[in-house]
């Protein structure tokens, strides 16, 4: 059979698997410290002040890590765009996975005192500078490896790896929570999912070992030597695609992170919600993010990814008006379909970044360019928005939650109308 009559999916099933599996373990790593910080980071590893304090000095070091983000954006991105796409991958993945090994040994501050919480952030700091180089490495595989026409369906291959490592965390962490006791949980079971972690580590890197270097890159590498600083090279010539790039991530970390680690956290320890309960919800939410991230691949193929992202932001900021309410609603029904609707519009503005945002940069710049764009955009969108939840539910009521929704998609929104014309390849 000749290669070009197969597939395109089967024909790039590698390449498509290895970009898919970095991305879940990032959100499956992510999340379990997002969930881990929603029930008992807090308690273990800070001083026992107020419930609220305790909450949001863990959301803080949740927070750590998105600061961290834009650090390993352009230290990956300098190897990604100088070096290669598949090297530089492995080497990101391996300093996630080995942080997030790490917090399963760490001593709490009963044990250690003031050291336990400085190791905390120390991993949590790790974490996230390897993050900072595996969204962009993994959309880079695929859509530059994508046949033509196919851009947006590849380009959300690797976000799939959101809704499967968010199963996996959650599921993980909800059979611990129905076997386990209370109190083991909090002492030591808590432990286990970071544990887990190396399992999905060892599998991505296994994947990505066998994958080749991408055509795009290295035809840019034949055409012409890599810049010298690609991050010098990129905030010279392109910085309005920067800051367009940002604004457009935006949503979609602020969907994710008021469904998923805010939610948990407000339902259970002010909606009175049991954790098993609402953990079983938001699994069956999350099918929904899926069916998103589907939805926006095919269309943006139909269509085109700017299309898909500005309808997206548009739904965010109505899914905003009505987020806050429907989760203090009181009635289960009616919180799944807030949560399901809100992770159905965040698979419509994350599912196009993986074909819009590497359109934005040329070859030479392009890891690095999509990297830091994501990853400032996961600073403003994801680590403010359990923080500014908290605040706004704590002063406000709930009901003023999704405004913060409202705004995320109004930045969103801007990026994409703002964002220059496509560039050329270099």
């Amino acid at each position: 059979m000749i290669e070009h009559d197969i597939h395109p999916v089967r024909r790039h099933a590698r390449i498509l698997i290895a970009s898919l599996v970095g991305t879940a373990v990032e959100f499956y790593d992510f999340y379990i410290y997002a969930t881990a910080s929603a029930l008992v980071i807090g308690p273990l590893f800070f001083p026992k002040q107020s419930l609220a304090a305790q909450t949001l000095l863990a959301f803080m070091t949740f927070g750590l890590a998105f600061v961290a983000r834009p650090v390993g954006a352009v230290a990956f991105g300098h190897f990604g765009d100088r070096v290669g796409r598949k090297s530089t991958l492995v080497a990101s993945l391996l300093l996630m996975g080995a942080s997030t090994l790490g917090i399963a040994f760490l001593p709490t501050y009963a044990m250690a005192g003031p050291i336990a919480p400085a190791l905390l952030c120390l991993m949590r700091f790790g974490q996230g500078f390897g993050l900072g180089g595996e969204w962009g490495g993994a959309s880079l595989l695929a859509v530059e490896n994508a046949p033509k026409g196919w851009e947006g369906r590849f380009g959300a291959a690797p976000q799939l790896g959101a809704p499967l490592g968010f199963l996996v965390a959650n599921g993980l962490f909800l059979i611990l929570s129905l076997t386990l006791p209370h109190d083991a949980f909090a002492a030591w079971g808590w432990r286990i999912p970071f544990l887990a972690s190396a399992v999905l580590v060892a599998l991505g890197l296994w994947v990505r070992l066998k994958i080749t270097e991408t055509a795009a890159f290295r035809a840019a590498r034949e055409a012409a030597p890599p810049p010298r600083v690609p991050v010098g090279l990129l905030l010279r010539r392109y910085p309005g695609a920067v800051v367009a790039g940002t604004a457009g991530v935006v949503a979609c970390f602020a969907i994710f992170y008021l469904g998923t680690t805010f939610a948990l956290s407000f339902a259970t320890t002010h909606l009175g919600y049991a954790m098993q309960r609402f953990l079983a919800l938001q699994l069956i939410a999350n099918c929904a993010l899926a069916v998103g991230i589907v939805t926006a691949g095919y269309w943006s193929d139909h269509a085109n990814p700017a299309r898909v992202l500005t309808i997206g932001a548009a739904l965010t900021m109505a899914v905003g008006l009505v987020y806050g309410s429907g989760l203090a609603s009181g009635a289960l029904p009616v919180v799944l379909i807030t949560l399901a609707t809100a992770l159905f519009v965040m698979g419509l503005v994350y599912g196009p970044l993986g074909a819009w945002l590497p359109a934005l940069f040329p070859t030479s710049v392009r890891y690095t360019g999509i990297s830091i764009a994501f990853n400032c955009g996961g600073i403003i969108g994801g680590a403010l928005a359990p923080f500014a939840a908290s605040w706004l539910a704590l002063n406000g009521g709930v009901a003023f939650v999704g405004l913060f929704l409202t705004l995320a998609g109004s930045v969103t929104l801007a990026g994409v109308r703002l964002a220059p014309r496509q560039a050329e390849a270099a």
